[in-house]
Formats: C-alpha cells, structure tokens, sequence
C-alpha cells in the first residue's frame, strides 16, 4: 500500500489506528464488519491522486485502535464521539468534512450527520440506508421472530458464545465467509454448524479478493479478535433506546447512497420499499441520488474499488 502513512492518534479516551494518504479536502472513510481500513485500500489510492485527503480509522475494538472490554463501551454514542475527536484531529478550525461509510460504517456515518452536521460537507453511504431499526425497540427480538434464532445477529447475543464457535472454524475461513457471501439472504449460522460448510472445504476466492487481503484481515483479527466487533451487534437495542430523543429526524446533509442488488441488506424486509417507495427521500430532504449495482454484493466498496472511487469523486467534486 505505497504511500498510505499511519499513526496513532488520541481521541475520546482512546487510541485510534488511521491510515492516510493524500492532500486536500479529507475524506473520513468509515468500514464495516468484519473489516478495517484495509477495505477502503482502493478509495484511499484513488482519491489521494485526486487531490483529496484519504483518512480511513479501524474503529473502536478492530484492527490497530483501543477495544475497550465493557460491551457497552460500543453504543453509537461511543463511537460518533471517537469520529468527532478524529475530525478534530485531522480537520481542526470547526473544518467540514466529507464521509464516506459501508455497513456499520454506514450506521456510524448517518449518526454523524445526525449528531452533528456542523462537521459534515456531504455524504457517499453504502449498504445500510438510514435508520435501518426505524422506531422499533426490541430489534433483536423483531430479527429473532423474522429469521429465527439462528439468524447471525441473534447469535451474536450472547458474550463470548460466538467467540468461541469461531475460534474452532479458525480466523481466516470466518473472514473468508463473510467477504465471500453473495446470497442475497439472512446470514444463518446454526449452533455448533459454523456457517454449513466442512472446516476443511476450499473456498474459491472471487476476482477481487487475494489471498494477500484475507491474509492481512486475518491477521489483524487473529491478534485482536472478533469481540470488539460483534460489540456493536450487542448494543443494537441499547442504542435504539438512548436514540429516543431523535426519533423522527430528517438527515440535512447531501447524500449519495449506493447498493448492490445482490446484497443482504437490500434483502431485508422492508428496505426496498424504503429506498423506492419515498421513505428514504422523507427521512434524508437532501438525498440527491441512489445507485443500485446489478450483480454486486454486500463488500462493494473491495468488489467494485474503481466504480465506487468514481461514484465518490462525482459527488464530492460538486462541492
């Protein structure tokens, strides 16, 4: 990765791990799970040579930052004040910011906007649309009803159960399963079934994952494990309830959303609606544009680097 420095910086009580390449206006770019600012390789490249200031941070409890052990150290909360002592950091004076996020990213991302859109110029989000729960309380237990107990966010409940289920599949099938996963359906992981295939069956890498970037993830998660993440999982309902007070806010910050249409999100039950029928509009006034990739899954900020660097230049150029 030539010419990506990293640091360590302090924010909210933490150290934080960034990667950054380039000089301009910054670019906070946010991953998802089970990653780190390793999947935004591509975008930091790309867009460092267009004149922008690639900054992609391993959130609190991955890669190289601080995970700290209390679950519930990993509520939205936590982790827009993590992102606000970054921006402080990397784009002081009250500077805007753009940002681009996937998946809990994306989550992290919308909170961002929400919370404080005075750091905020605009937004490329993938995968997650905005307010993804809407105003349910229990959404584990909704999850729980819709897809049975086996569904992935269910199983990850409980502390130290799904820990242990991967420790015995080992790290590097656990990545490979998930950046591999193009059905576009729940993830089902029944108990003691590890995700229904023999431990030892080869599993064919697609075009745009090497060996060389399963080894780095694996490596990262060998050292620091898988907790930190599945965190985030298990202060879903947590953070639902702390959110109360911004039920039914608008997002007044410019936005581009994309998807691919073979990505489990835009399978779950109730966001191609959302996204079509008006919903999404509603909720973010200043959505200029919404891309659906045919054929792409949920990993599409690594699947489709040069598409997605190109989406985001678009956008951002105008501003």
């Amino acid at each position: 990765m030539e010419g990506i420095q990293h640091r360590i910086v302090k924010v909210n009580g933490i150290n934080m791990h960034i990667a950054e390449k380039g000089q301009g206006p910054v670019i906070l770019f946010l991953h998802g799970f089970p990653e780190l600012w390793y999947s935004w390789r591509h975008q930091i490249t790309a867009l460092a040579s267009l004149g922008y200031r690639a900054v992609a941070p391993d959130l609190r409890g991955f890669g190289d930052t601080d995970a700290p052990p209390d679950v519930t150290s990993y509520t939205c909360f936590h982790v827009i004040g993590d992102l606000v002592g970054l921006i402080d950091t990397v784009a002081p004076n009250d500077e805007k910011v753009f940002v681009v996020g996937h998946d809990w990213g994306a989550i992290m991302a919308w909170f961002l906007c929400l919370f404080r859109p005075d750091r905020v110029k605009a937004l490329v989000n993938l995968s997650v649309v905005f307010n993804p729960f809407g105003s349910i309380n229990n959404v584990i237990e909704a999850l729980r009803a819709y897809y049975g107990d086996n569904y992935y966010m269910c199983r990850f409940q409980e502390p130290g159960e799904i820990e242990a289920e991967f420790a015995q599949i080992g790290t590097e099938t656990v990545i490979k399963e998930f950046l591999t996963f193009r059905t576009p359906g729940p993830i089902i992981l029944p108990k003691g079934k590890g995700f229904g295939h023999p431990p030892d069956a080869p599993m064919a890498l697609p075009s745009w994952l090497s060996e060389e970037d399963v080894k780095y993830f694996t490596a990262k998660f060998d050292k620091k494990g898988f907790t930190g993440g599945i965190n985030y999982y298990r202060n879903i309902n947590l953070s639902q309830e702390l959110l109360a007070p911004w039920a039914g806010s608008r997002l007044q910050i410019p936005t581009k959303f994309i998807i691919g249409d073979l990505d489990l999100v835009y399978h779950m039950p109730g966001v191609k609606e959302y996204i079509h029928k008006g919903g999404f509009k509603r909720d973010v006034p200043l959505l200029e544009e919404v891309v659906i990739m045919e054929g792409v899954g949920h990993f599409i900020n690594q699947e489709k680097g040069d598409e997605i660097s190109k989406h985001i230049y678009d956008f951002f150029n105008k501003f």
